[in-house]
């Protein structure tokens, strides 16, 4: 059975108002809602498969984080715009400038950059729900890769750098699992989280065909003044937000797919506007990328 959402998430207050209807375009070709809290503006699956439920919504050979699939121009976009992101991410967290080197990867699909980050020095370990991208990233990696359950288990301040790339979207004990994050993380630790941003310009010309909505596997749909206050009701302060540039062309390239057709320079032309518009203002890009220190 769908379980309904009574309390927003991110401030517990109870009256919602309805916000937009999308459509599974990935698996189901279900309808879900999305709801808007009244008070903070979070916005929200709701109703939303149980957590036991909602792993046949990921079987698909287009879900290319779980399947790893090189099949169709889309996967293959896919992993050339990875192996450069990936390159963008190691930057990212070698700038921390930390001396211990002890990363967690907390929803890490089938491990690419968990690999990458180990082989530049890092002492690493990932969680991943799926169970066929996990075993990917054990026997293909050779990474230590746990379920996400075990996040419990694991010692307090014991890691230095926490990273979920576009993976916050998906976790259902959202508060609970923040909480983890802050206890696991030693002091001034870094937890790095990258979502995608629904009040983005390429959300607002794609309405409820934007690809990034992801319904639903995104369980929420985060906007940068509402994550700013989910960190920081959890005692993380927000170091730095950017924009993820690859981001926007993948996007529109699904969006335009999702609105009726296949459409690759209208959507270059759309990636490309939402990149400029986020260079003018960071709550304009598809994607945003937060560095939080634990306080």
């Amino acid at each position: 059975m769908p379980e309904t959402i009574t309390s927003c998430p991110v401030c517990q207050n109870t009256q919602f108002q309805h916000y937009l209807d999308c459509i599974d375009y990935t698996v189901s070709k279900e309808r879900f809602h999305l709801d808007e809290c009244r008070n903070c503006h979070f916005i929200f699956t709701n109703p939303r498969p149980s957590a036991s439920e909602i792993g046949k919504y990921y079987q698909s050979e287009d879900y290319i984080s779980h399947s790893n699939s090189s099949k169709g121009i889309q996967n293959k976009l896919y992993k050339v715009a990875r192996s450069y992101a990936i390159k963008g991410k190691l930057k990212l967290i070698d700038n921390l400038k930390v001396t211990n080197r002890n990363l967690l990867d907390y929803g890490c699909g089938t491990g690419e950059f968990l690999a990458a980050a180990g082989a530049a020095g890092w002492q690493v370990q990932g969680m991943e729900p799926d169970p066929g991208a996990r075993n990917q990233a054990i026997q293909n990696q050779k990474l230590i890769v746990n379920a996400p359950e075990e996040l419990k288990n694991l010692e307090s301040e014991s890691v230095q750098v926490i990273t979920l790339w576009h993976v916050l979207e998906h976790v259902h004990d959202l508060q609970e699992t923040i909480q983890h994050f802050h206890r696991v993380l030693k002091r001034g630790g870094n937890l790095i989280i990258a979502v995608p941003n629904c009040d983005s310009a390429d959300a607002k010309a794609y309405g409820a065909a934007w690809a990034a909505y992801d319904v639903p596997r995104h369980l929420y749909h985060f906007t940068l003044p509402v994550m700013q206050r989910l960190m920081e009701a959890n005692s993380f302060g927000l170091q730095s937000v950017s924009g993820m540039f690859f981001d926007p062309f993948y996007i529109s390239l699904l969006s335009e797919k999702y609105r009726g057709g296949m459409n690759p320079i209208r959507a270059g032309w759309n990636g490309m506007i939402t990149n400029l518009k986020g260079v003018a203002d960071v709550k304009n890009h598809s994607s945003l990328l937060y560095v939080f220190q634990k306080q």
